[in-house]
């Protein structure tokens, strides 16, 4: 299989890899961190002037036609960098929900401001007794003349507390952790009944959590989906993930590396003992074991076979996991006390790592679903 990039895919990783370079070094991310929303609202401004923001979504809709390929490039680059800002929130999560089952009239009247970088979007879904499984929801919609009536809270809403709009899940019909009767609505963020409280996480981005009280909206803000939709884009999703891991990976693997060649002890670089080249040589090996698997989750995100791609997507995540911890955790051990420290990169990637495994499930969470669903080999032993 050809895994070469064509001429525009080399282009776009080029003008990603120059604009991390000149504009996203360690300090300068501190700097935007300290922003209004934890982010930098003139990044974005020239993601946008560079049509990343546009990349995922058709050209009918005013997007450049982009797929898994090219997202993987952009965000192995943001996860090089660490990038703070809300692309997977707002692009692949919300504007993925949006692409796959946003009617025309709602993609024309979102997309346009999503990909110019005028609107964010959040997707409010996680509850706090619902432990990684995407149909349970609590939250209720009820129908009423022209419209529904959603109560319920969120949790985790990453960049919730900047999304000019929300994506919201609640329940049409059925008991909570039902499969059926789940619904999709976009809800506006200073919608009558909808509180938000903001926060930081532990890796430096930001969520909310999300209270709906009465909030009512038009009928015509429904989505045309329900678990399937989500389990999609969640799918989308943790391959946009798996490539920010390897990127954080990849560039603490360097930091660690660089830092045995220069550390001096006992009159000479401890990099020239055996035993520490050996442990960042098999930091190297999982960072490829982790390579493989998010190029295998980005050429299986477009699996038309549901259960095939969500088997994929388990075992990519639970490599990625078991990679990152890996990884993060002879980086720190190698760098000793500075790999610690807030003012040196090192914990930082580790801690970016640390929230990707959590994210739609940490790797037991996916070894458990995987061995419960047979493995990944088992719908070959099947059609045998």
């Amino acid at each position: 299989m050809d895994f070469d990039l064509n001429d525009e895919q080399r282009m776009l990783k080029d003008s990603v890899d120059r604009l991390m370079a000149g504009e996203y070094g360690f300090e300068q991310r501190k700097a935007y961190a300290r922003n209004e929303g934890g982010f930098s609202r003139e990044m974005w401004r020239q993601f946008a002037e560079l049509g990343f923001l546009g990349l995922p979504f058709a050209e009918a809709d005013g997007g450049f036609g982009g797929g898994p390929v090219e997202t993987m490039i952009l965000m192995e680059a943001f996860g090089g960098s660490l990038v703070l800002e809300p692309y997977l929130a707002s692009i692949v999560l919300g504007g993925g929900l949006l692409r796959h089952g946003g009617s025309a009239a709602q993609r024309e009247a979102i997309l346009p401001g999503l990909i110019g970088g005028e609107l964010l979007l959040a997707f409010a879904h996680t509850e706090r007794h619902a432990r990684y499984d995407l149909a349970s929801v609590a939250t209720t919609a009820r129908a009423e003349a022209g419209g529904f009536v959603l109560n319920g809270a969120k949790g985790v809403v990453l960049h919730g507390d900047s999304a000019d709009k929300l994506i919201v899940s609640a329940r049409l019909a059925g008991a909570e952790r039902d499969r059926d009767g789940i619904g999709l609505f976009i809800v506006d963020a200073d919608a009558p009944g909808l509180s938000r409280r903001g926060y930081p996480t532990q890796d430096g981005q930001r969520a909310a959590e999300v209270e709906l009280n009465n909030v009512r909206i038009g009928a015509e803000r429904q989505l045309l989906g329900g678990i399937e939709l989500i389990e999609q884009v969640v799918d989308e999703a943790i391959a946009a993930l798996a490539a920010e891991a390897v990127g954080a990976m990849a560039k603490l693997h360097d930091l660690t590396i660089d830092y045995l060649k220069t550390r001096q002890q006992f009159g000479t670089a401890i990099g020239n003992f055996q035993v520490l080249q050996h442990r960042g040589a098999e930091m190297f090996v999982a960072l490829e074991q982790a390579r493989s698997m998010a190029m295998l989750a980005c050429m299986m995100v477009q699996e038309t076979d549901a259960d095939e791609r969500h088997r994929n997507m388990q075992a990519a995540k639970i490599q990625i996991g078991r990679s990152g911890r890996f990884v993060g955790q002879q980086a720190v051990q190698l760098h000793g006390g500075i790999g610690l420290t807030m003012e040196y990169a090192a914990g930082h990637y580790f801690k970016r790592l640390t929230m990707i495994d959590t994210l739609f499930g940490d790797a037991d969470h996916h070894i458990g679903m995987l061995a419960a669903a047979g493995g990944l080999l088992q719908r070959q032993e099947d059609a045998a």
